[in-house]
């Protein structure tokens, strides 16, 4: 669905002239015309209600096509300099040049990076506008890691970015952003440093320890600070410290203080936290969502299972990270140390290398068995001996060679047989179904080409039988949404381990079916030629997560 979406929220709360209106701006694109759509793009968008009714005036767009975007961004400008609080939210399908980024409007077709800044919405832009309110100043970036847009100069994603001071920015992924914005950013009262890590956010420039965007009493602001200097910096210094005694000690300093209410709040939040210390723990740690990602992999390969390798800690991540605690006689918190970090990708290498080991015991006993009937079978190179060593190993060591053989023999047989058998035979093979090839053996039960026909009738029996497991694994696969580069970097793994998938081009075809296929016999994972969780886990463990 495409729409667009345009709200103004006239800001009738804040009478006195030392306050401005707030603003948000938020653009949701979910439904590429393109490109693969952006699953939780377009909720974006549904904050707008929650922000207007704060209220701030809004200016939003879903699935806004490079006209939308030009229009809004436009407004977005204007408007903001008379704004006193600005937020920005953009959710969607992001890339990237060494210099700048740009979220992609819902028409858009392969990036360009001459005509981007006329059809794309800029982010350079919008730092420069959220600039002008240092310490008011919050962007949301809901960037789709696993799309595949990019073009000349360009790659997919948002890149690393120079925030300005006083800006504060937060990443995740479009969903997360989206409900973020909704039940955190736009709820007054809300503590947001810790709101965004515990929603798996990733945070750079400004941000303060636990600051409060929106007070819980907008409605009547206080009155600008004159003499109270010292009271100021003597809370600065508390909200810096974020601990019980320092709110404690702040109200028996100032007990009918600006922020006693406040601070009461925030103890009575820190009572109310369970493993708060470890969270604050974890969060000194800093970690990026490549590295989350990586403790994701390294739980998925000692078997605790996190639902997603995304690099956010969501209730999948957390009770994995607690179940691995448990056995391993930490504090079960969800929350990790850095010496448990160091522990775990101890634990993970061990046993990525005790699989990998495993995996190659079998790789060496499935191909002494494989060459020892390749030997009794397929090697003197007849057809019967061909087709009986391709139905035991259709993805074995010699299976491309006893492929092309029959292809030999098949041709020599298209030449030698009568012009009648030909005729019928190519009128199956071009039809290329069950149905035609019981015609051709009904017409020519004795015909030249009448193995070959059982042989095709037998394979597309058995994908018949497994249509429905392939046509899951293939959704499976596609769930992963992994991009180009994701994919050109499987395909050297299987490059390097000698499985044969074909050109390095980030395309999968029937070479790099057989590869994966192969690869999964090795390691016992459920064969079927498609990619899930735990094959790339194991795949990329050296590669991608390394």
């Amino acid at each position: 669905m495409r729409r667009i979406l345009m709200t103004t929220t006239a800001a009738i709360l804040l009478s006195s002239p030392l306050f401005a209106a707030d603003l948000a701006y938020i653009v949701g694109n979910e439904d590429y015309d393109n490109f693969s759509d952006v699953r939780g793009g377009e909720d974006a968008a549904d904050a707008v209600d929650a922000f207007a009714k704060l209220p701030f005036d809004t200016v939003v767009r879903a699935d806004a096509t490079a006209t939308d975007i030009a229009a809004s961004l436009a407004e977005f400008v204007e408007r903001a300099g008379d704004a006193q609080r600005v937020v920005v939210v953009l959710s969607g399908l992001f890339v990237h040049s060494d210099r700048d980024a740009w979220l992609l409007p819902v028409d858009s077709e392969t990036p360009n990076l001459a005509t981007l800044p006329q059809t794309a919405l800029p982010i350079s832009t919008v730092l420069t506008v959220l600039s002008q309110h240092q310490g008011q100043a919050i962007l949301l970036l809901g960037a789709d890691d696993d799309d595949d847009a990019q073009g000349p100069y360009l790659r997919e994603g948002i890149g690393n970015m120079d925030v300005p001071h006083g800006v504060t920015v937060y990443q995740g992924g479009p969903r997360a952003v989206a409900r973020f914005a909704e039940d955190r950013l736009a709820v007054p009262g809300t503590a947001l440093t810790s709101s965004a890590f515990n929603a798996g956010l990733v945070g750079s420039g400004y941000i303060p320890q636990d600051r409060v965007f929106i007070a819980k009493d907008i409605a009547e602001p206080a009155p600008v600070a004159t003499d109270d200097t010292a009271e100021m910096a003597y809370w600065d210094a508390t909200v810096a410290q974020d601990s019980e005694d320092g709110y404690a000690a702040y109200l028996k300093r100032y007990p009918d203080g600006e922020h006693a209410a406040l601070a009461q709040a925030k103890i009575e939040e820190i009572r109310a936290e369970p493993n708060r210390a470890a969270r604050l723990a974890e969060e000194a740690l800093n970690l990026n969502r490549d590295q989350r990602r990586e403790i994701q992999r390294d739980l998925s390969i000692l078997d605790y299972n996190p639902r997603g390798i995304d690099g956010i800690f969501g209730p999948g991540s957390r009770g994995a990270i607690t179940k691995w605690q448990q056995e391993n006689a930490f504090d079960a918190t969800s929350y990790l140390t850095r010496d448990q970090l160091t522990r775990l990708d101890a634990q993970a290498e061990k046993r990525a290398a005790e699989l990998e080991a495993e995996a190659e015991a079998r790789r060496v006993e499935q191909e002494r068995q494989d060459r020892a009937y390749w030997a009794e079978t397929g090697a003197a190179g007849d057809e019967a001996g061909l087709r009986v060593y391709l139905k035991r190993y259709p993805d074995g060591v010699f299976a491309e060679v006893a492929q092309e053989r029959l292809a030999v023999i098949d041709e020599g047989k298209r030449a030698e047989a009568a012009a009648q058998d030909r005729a019928a035979w190519d009128v199956a093979v071009q039809a290329n179904t069950e149905a035609a090839y019981r015609d051709y053996l009904t017409a020519m039960p004795s015909g030249a080409f009448a193995e070959d026909a059982k042989a095709r009738i037998a394979e597309m029996t058995q994908a018949d039988q497994n249509a429905d497991e392939i046509a899951r694994a293939e959704r499976i696969e596609q769930n992963l949404r992994l991009n180009s580069g994701t994919r050109r970097l499987i395909e050297e793994r299987l490059q390097a381990l000698g499985l044969k998938p074909g050109a390095v081009d980030g395309v999968f075809d029937d070479k790099t079916r057989r590869a994966i296929r192969r690869y999964q016999t090795a390691r016992q994972i459920t064969v079927t030629g498609y990619l899930n969780q735990e094959t790339v886990v194991r795949l990329m463990a050296d590669s991608i997560f390394k």
